[in-house]
């Protein structure tokens, strides 16, 4: 839905974690992929992605390549965005309550503004008698009783009403029509830098968590969740954090061999430290190393190596200057803060930051855009370690890798897959013409970048100054176990779920999203038979790969077996007085995982979200669709809800990710989750035509004077679009089964008039000029406005049920449409 990151496994899943530490959650979700604001402690580790997540949670630096073997409804980030949070749900309810004890004092003790309040009370009473009989009224005229009156109708209804903008046409802008009274309601919280229905959702799933670790009574016949506990106490312990200062980094950089920024360092030990760095502690300089499942043989998994290498979220942000020169003077400062916080003399340290600047600005420019790499049989290059050697010959592969992958037994035959080929020849280039002493202080940054947010809060304060100008977010609020719940996430995020899952998922809800998947995939097949464009035999094997989709809801079943949860982490030493070193044994222990897939087959029952997560994701190397826990909620799904609310957000959801099976990258992938070409020439070139309309579209769609790039976003344009129309044409046939469904009150709305409005509603967001900039350069998704404009404004059905004339700027008359 909404990831640009790669497949995170059960154990795969923890090891993939590790690589970035505790993500790049700096960057917001939004995706199906949803956007929250920047992470706080957790932005340093947002490092060299060239690309992401939605809204996201794993390396960012293995490139938009591998970024789309987990496409997500929002960007992964969605849990990271949202975990700099607003104060605890705690003092809310606090404050409420004493507020309220203040109210009902003495009445000789009360004060002019308390008789003001007073006044407002009755008021605000009276209005909602009035509401009560207005709406009996409503009822008693109403002989067939078709508006449904429930407490959760009531409820809901409200809540859409307090959403809506009522003075705009629908027809002219249904976004503004739709989320106008939620973006009034709701301004920009402090230390965010964009606020959404994901983050009010993973905010409210961090407080449950909290309370769970918390909880004085907590007892577990579970290591692996015994553990969790540890690990987010390490956390909470800023006393000790503080009194540590920069001492576990300054001795782990000794250790590996010293920096010049900070002192002496060992002249003659590239590949040692190249080696330790990602190998060891998980970190990404020049080029990231992975193990997955093999794009082209899927049920094998197979060293992966990709581009990487870049701090800043783009590489846009080092080559446009004009535009971005604030951002890097910024990054720089940040640098060169970092280093003298760590030792190093600051005139020293500003001058040889510079150069690593300049190194990683070469990177940017010889790493490639990300919509320029959307079509994989063009970018997949399998060879083996000899033949990687010789093209890039600067990095000793056969050393590096066998490290990296220590303890198996590898040769120079090892077969490999190449997605960044050209990059990777250039970075050879680049590692051979460089000073010795810039590739090394290069490297050691990329171990301070990723290890600073572990450490006291001088570095927080560093990063703060930073996140300000790229993202626009002011100084955070973020309590910090918000924080601590986020990173625990990252790093035990299976075994913290197990706990989430037993404490609130209604296992009844599995078995409703089974059947609603069930009847989208029916009407998404339906609309296959409809494609004049398509040939018969594409159409034949298009529906074979649908039916073969594999739906996962809810949970991994493992995560309730004590003895296969702990077997996961098993390894994983977490002590609760270290949190530094508890990250460190993180990225260790991550790394073993990832050497212990290479001989292992994919397991398709293991997942790359854990439970808690506000998203949804396909996975096309396993042709599997997942809507873990965290998403199935309202204003999602709620089984009181009318249907056409379920439909428009969760069934949006599932047919947003049904349909990436068959966007411009999905499409390539066989049934079998392998990249085949299946399709024939004339339906090939009818598809290209057709997503050609949508590339267009997109374009003209412009935020702050920036035009949306529709080439990057198409893939999640596709998505939107199908998952919109698979979801209504399942609507309207469960009506036809189940009859029409009662209104809800007040509205004036048709239940077909709410499934697009519950659609678009899931989308109302707010954010920061900056971060709009950002997600332009770096998103796959488009911006949350033209999610629900561009969508819709392609749709015959909306422009039906709203009677949009032809012409008006939601029905423009020519629709681009591919599925």
């Amino acid at each position: 839905m909404v990831s640009r990151r790669r497949h995170r496994t059960a154990q795969d899943g923890v090891q993939e974690a590790a690589q970035d530490g505790v993500q790049d959650a700096a960057q917001d979700s939004t995706g199906w992929c949803p956007g929250g604001g920047t992470g706080q402690l957790r932005m340093v580790s947002m490092a060299m992605s060239s690309t992401t997540a939605q809204d996201g949670v794993q390396e960012p630096a293995q490139g938009v390549m591998s970024d789309y073997k987990h496409t997500t409804l929002q960007d992964d980030d969605t849990a990271d965005g949202t975990r700099d949070g607003n104060a605890s749900p705690d003092s809310v309810e606090v404050g409420f309550r004493k507020g309220r004890a203040y109210f009902l004092g003495p009445l000789g003790a009360r004060t002019q503004l308390e008789l003001v309040l007073c006044l407002v009370s009755l008021l605000l009473a009276i209005l909602l008698f009035g509401c009560v009989i207005a709406l009996g009224v409503q009822y008693s005229k109403d002989p067939s009783h078709t508006t449904c009156l429930t407490e959760a109708c009531i409820t809901v209804a409200s809540k859409i009403l307090e959403a809506l903008d009522r003075e705009v046409n629908p027809c002219n802008d249904f976004y503004q029509y739709a989320c106008g009274g939620w973006i009034k309601r709701n301004p920009l919280p402090d230390g965010r830098s964009r606020w959404n229905t994901f983050n009010s959702i993973w905010d409210q799933n961090q407080a449950i968590m909290k309370h769970l670790l918390e909880n004085a009574t907590f007892n577990s016949s579970s290591e692996a969740e015994t553990k969790t506990r540890r690990f987010y106490l390490s956390c909470l312990k800023e006393p000790k954090i503080e009194e540590l200062g920069a001492k576990p980094l300054i001795e782990l950089i000794d250790k590996i061999g010293g920096w010049n920024i900070t002192g002496s360092w060992n002249r003659g030990n590239f590949m040692e430290v190249l080696k330790t760095i990602s190998g060891t502690y998980r970190a990404s300089p020049f080029f990231s190393l992975y193990v997955s499942a093999d794009s082209k043989s899927s049920n094998s998994n197979i060293i992966q190596v990709d581009q990487s290498g870049l701090f800043l979220p783009s590489r846009d942000y080092y080559l446009n200057k004009t535009t971005n020169d604030k951002v890097l003077m910024a990054y720089l400062d940040y640098m060169v803060e970092l280093g003298t916080l760590l030792g190093g003399e600051r005139s020293s340290t500003q001058e040889q930051m510079k150069q690593v600047l300049e190194l990683e600005t070469t990177l940017a420019n010889i790493t490639v855009p990300q919509d320029e790499r959307r079509d994989e049989e063009k970018i997949y290059h399998k060879m083996s370690v000899a033949e990687l050697q010789f093209l890039a010959p600067a990095i000793d592969w056969m050393d590096y890798i066998s490290f990296a992958l220590s303890p198996l037994d590898l040769n120079d035959t090892e077969p490999v897959v190449i997605y960044g080929k050209e990059y990777l020849q250039q970075v050879s280039d680049l590692i051979n013409t460089t000073d010795k002493s810039i590739l090394n202080n290069y490297m050691m940054w990329n171990l301070v970048q990723k290890m600073a947010s572990s450490l006291d809060s001088r570095f927080e304060t560093a990063q703060e100054k930073l996140l300000e100008v790229l993202y626009g977010t002011k100084k955070s609020c973020t309590p910090r176990w918000q924080t601590c719940i986020s990173n625990t996430d990252d790093t035990l995020g299976f075994a913290l779920g197990s706990l989430f899952v037993k404490a609130t998922f209604d296992k009844d809800s599995k078995e409703i999203a089974e059947g609603m998947i069930s009847e989208i995939r029916t009407a998404f097949e339906g609309t296959l038979d409809r494609l004049h464009w398509m040939d018969d035999q594409t159409r034949r094997v298009a529906k074979e790969k649908a039916d073969a989709i594999y739906d996962m809801i809810g949970f991994p079943d493992f995560i309730l077996d004590t003895k296969e949860l702990d077997d996961v982490y098993d390894g994983y030493d977490v002590s609760e007085d270290s949190f530094f070193q508890n990250m460190l044994s993180f990225y260790n222990f991550s790394a073993k995982l990832m050497a212990d897939q290479l001989r292992k087959p994919p397991n398709r029952d293991q997942w790359s979200m854990t439970p808690q997560t506000v998203n949804a994701y396909y996975l096309p190397t396993k042709n599997e669709i997942v809507f873990p826990a965290g998403i199935l909620q309202a204003p999602f799904y709620a089984p009181k809800h009318p249907k056409a609310l379920n439909f428009g957000g969760i069934g949006v959801v599932m047919g947003h990710e049904l349909t990436h099976a068959f966007d411009d990258q999905g499409r390539e992938y066989d049934k079998e989750g392998n990249l085949r070409p299946w399709w024939q020439n004339s339906s090939l070139e009818a598809f290209k035509n057709r997503t050609e309309c949508m590339v267009e579209q997109y374009n003209k769609y412009t935020v702050n004077s920036e035009h949306i790039n529709g080439k990057q976003t198409l893939g999640e344009n596709i998505a939107d679009n199908g998952g919109l129309k698979a979801a209504y044409h399942a609507y309207k046939s469960w009506l036809r089964l189940n009859g029409e469904e009662k209104r809800l009150p007040a509205l004036g709305l048709s239940n077909h008039q709410l499934f697009f409005l519950g659609f678009a509603q899931v989308w109302c967001s707010v954010h920061t000029p900056e971060s709009a900039h950002e997600g332009l350069m770096t998103d796959p998704h488009s911006p949350a406005k033209f999610r629900v404009i561009g969508t819709l404004a392609n749709s015959v059905d909306f422009a039906e049920h709203f009677n949009c004339p032809v012409g008006s700027p939601m029905n423009p008359g020519e629709h681009c449409e591919v599925w």
